[in-house]
């Protein structure tokens, strides 16, 4: 089994307010979070965290949440200090941070970028103030706009948008002028993905009206993907489209490639490859109970070994979604599982039309299979 390249994720868990739609692990921050008690954690938590990174270098760092920009360009500076002065760091290393446009306000883009931040993530979701609304964010379209602009004069040259589909009363004419006007910002990201109701949400308990039916949805989708294509954007995975090869996002990548990141943060996953096989690992999920063990010197990290099994599935659960597919090496050389193992996985996806292979040894869902794609990664979870 090879090393894989290695990637780190720290979690930022609070929020000026939930969103309804949001099933990440986040919490509503009120008038004063911990926050430097919160970077101390992480610090103590990533001196821990050395110990799995061996000899490589990370290669990417992501900061996300939460919304990680209602941290001060000061408590990031500092978070970022500490993981260079921990680690080795690769000389190129992409730094991401997500920010919502109604939080930049607490520093700049500027100061994120002295901080350390080369890359940052807007949360846009629709340049429609009425969606926004009823979406529940807090900011407008015009924020966006304004972020936007804070970052070209700050020099950032790579930053992603995300924008959201299938909304409430969403028309294909709607979704196509969100994505013409993230588009005219410049992104060389955007990040492009359907709007879902996740258990233990809002919008699962008490849908909003007005949601697209299955085919409508999957008109807007390939009505939209035409237009970011005609705008020179490429896709690459399932919901991201770059403006080239370089402004892909490097850390995404790494977890569809089956790479090996580290965690630290509140709730935060992590999976490392070693001697012993992969282990998957995650950190107490509720801020106040992470920063206790923390500080009381307990190893705060729950893990697991993953069977053979686990590995077929996790692998397909994150490669599958690449446009591109994968190549037979990369499998097993990230698995340790064989090319025999794969073929037979394989199979019935192959005879349904869901998956095809090239003569370069390379695996691709077809468009089938891009359309039904948790119907082709449940045809491995069969297999476990």
């Amino acid at each position: 089994m090879n090393e894989p390249p290695l990637s780190l994720y720290v979690h930022l868990p609070w929020c000026v307010r939930k969103c309804p739609y949001c099933d990440f692990n986040s919490h509503t921050a009120g008038d004063a979070p911990p926050k430097e008690r919160y970077v101390n954690a992480l610090l103590a938590d990533l001196d821990r965290e050395t110990g799995r990174a061996g000899s490589r270098s990370i290669e990417s760092i992501f900061l996300g949440g939460g919304t990680p920009s209602l941290f001060s360009p000061g408590e990031i500076a500092r978070l970022l200090d500490g993981v260079a002065g921990r680690f080795s760091v690769a000389a190129d290393v992409e730094v991401t941070m997500e920010a919502n446009p109604g939080t930049v306000e607490f520093g700049t883009p500027a100061a994120y970028r002295e901080a350390g931040v080369n890359r940052l993530s807007i949360g846009g979701q629709s340049f429609n103030d009425a969606a926004l609304r009823r979406l529940g964010r807090i900011h407008s379209s015009d924020d966006i706009r304004r972020t936007v602009d804070d970052l070209a004069a700050a020099g950032f040259e790579n930053f992603n948008i995300d924008l959201m589909h299938g909304l409430p009363d969403q028309t294909i004419e709607s979704a196509i002028a969100d994505i013409e006007s993230a588009a005219g910002l410049g992104p060389t990201h955007i990040s492009w993905y359907q709007l879902t109701l996740e258990p233990n949400t809002v919008f699962f308990a008490r849908p909003p009206e007005g949601l697209p039916e299955e085919e409508g949805a999957w008109e807007i989708q390939d009505a939209g993907a035409e237009k970011l294509q005609a705008l020179g954007y490429q896709q690459y995975e399932v919901s991201a489209w770059a403006i080239n090869e370089q402004r892909r996002c490097r850390h995404n990548l790494n977890y569809w490639q089956f790479g090996d990141y580290l965690a630290a943060g509140a709730g935060a996953h992590g999976k490392v490859t070693g001697a012993g096989g992969v282990v998957r690992y995650r950190k107490p999920a509720n801020p106040l109970q992470y920063m206790l063990a923390i500080e009381g010197g307990d190893d705060v990290a729950q893990s697991e070994t993953l069977s053979d099994e686990d590995l077929l599935f996790e692998f397909m659960l994150n490669a599958l979604r690449l446009v591109d597919g994968f190549e037979e090496r990369l499998f097993t050389g990230r698995t340790g599982l064989s090319a025999e193992q794969l073929s037979s996985a394989m199979r019935d996806p192959l005879e349904k039309g869901l998956v095809e292979r090239d003569t370069d040894q390379m695996w691709r869902p077809t468009a089938l299979g891009r359309r039904f794609l948790n119907d082709l990664q449940t045809e491995f979870l069969r297999n476990s």
